[in-house]
């Protein structure tokens, strides 16, 4: 029971010291969408125990997204707070510049936000969606990035 204690805590700080120098690193010049937008820092909200939240982050880092997690032990609440509806909710929030993006959400969807800079709250992927990011599966389904607006309703953004 130690060992796992102790193994968490190193794993949290490894984390969280790898979130500080990504910050740190890119002080002064940011990641690319490849179009010349720079990418923000990426704050995600998750259970400390989601491993799926953790290969979704590491899929936004593999396509340049500096990643912060913050383990909340209360994620609904934190997708509430932030002001994702609850029906479009997921295993884990972020925020990235002035948009949220709720569970896992394809990088390409979240440059493509970015990018159009509609007016939105945020994209989302209800559920957990096995094929997406962070979800991968031997038997994907199909699944819709949808673009929620600033009234809460929502419109397909991206299919896959």
């Amino acid at each position: 029971m130690k060992q796992q204690t102790i193994k968490k805590m190193i794993i949290t700080l490894a984390v969280c010291g790898i979130g500080f120098l990504s910050a740190s690193a890119i002080a002064g010049q940011a990641a690319s969408t490849g179009s010349g937008h720079a990418l923000p820092i990426m704050d995600v909200y998750k259970s400390p125990e989601c491993g799926c939240c953790k290969a979704w982050a590491e899929h936004l880092q593999k396509n340049g997204f500096s990643v912060i997690l913050h383990d909340v032990d209360d994620v609904p609440a934190a997708r509430k707070k932030l002001g994702i509806p609850n029906r479009y909710g997921s295993c884990h929030t972020a925020k990235v510049g002035e948009y949220l993006v709720e569970g896992h959400v394809p990088a390409a969807d979240i440059k493509k936000l970015l990018k159009e800079h509609p007016k939105a709250i945020g994209i989302a992927v209800p559920s957990m969606p096995p094929g997406s990011p962070g979800m991968e599966s031997d038997a994907p389904v199909l699944y819709d990035t949808l673009l929620i607006a600033p009234n809460g309703t929502a419109k397909v953004f991206a299919h896959h």
